[in-house]
């Protein structure tokens, strides 16, 4: 593992244009135009591919199309299912629970750059991992941001834009997204 590579996944700063980085993010592109461009009826071949993509797979069903940056940072849980133009910036790891819904144009992101100018036109960057628990649903077009942590059993409204970790058992909404109701 390349230097650069362990600090991009411990959440440091590190620089993306390390050779083995993207190579990493080449082989990524590849799996994922041969799975977003595979037959509907190929489950067994859309299997593979994320078995040889993902940290862990799982049972998951991810309907095209589908994109990350690496692949290996993403752990599904089982009963995992992302609908249409799902996207996981997987800078960081991305753990995700059993029983896990995404609706269509789900964003999770790991991925984040330095606040002050100088450092982040360095080319500098780094990532904050991200966790859902068991038996979340995000709604249609909602974001997670780097750093969050959504709790077992959260509902996330459509759209909502989520910039702070949720406990479980809530239902969230809104851009900030804040509680509106416990379950």
């Amino acid at each position: 593992m390349s230097e650069e590579k362990r600090k991009m996944i411990a959440g440091e700063l590190y620089r993306p244009n390390d050779a083995v980085l993207r190579e990493d993010r080449l082989r990524a592109r590849h799996l994922l135009h041969e799975y977003n461009h595979s037959a509907p009826d190929a489950k067994a071949q859309r299997q593979a591919i994320l078995k040889s993509l993902l940290g862990e797979a799982g049972n998951a069903y991810i309907e095209p199309t589908f994109r990350c940056d690496y692949g290996y940072n993403i752990y599904l849980g089982e009963n995992f299912y992302a609908n249409f133009d799902c996207v996981i910036l997987d800078v960081c790891p991305v753990h995700i629970g059993a029983n896990v819904m995404l609706a269509p144009g789900v964003h999770i992101y790991t991925a984040t750059h330095p606040l002050d100018p100088t450092e982040r036109n360095s080319g500098l960057e780094f990532a904050k991992p991200v966790t859902i628990g068991d038996n979340v649903w995000i709604g249609g077009r909602a974001i997670i941001n780097p750093g969050v942590t959504l709790g077992d059993n959260v509902v996330v409204g459509s759209g909502a834009v989520v910039t702070h970790s949720v406990e479980a058992n809530c239902v969230v909404a809104g851009n900030p997204a804040r509680v509106i109701r416990r379950l």
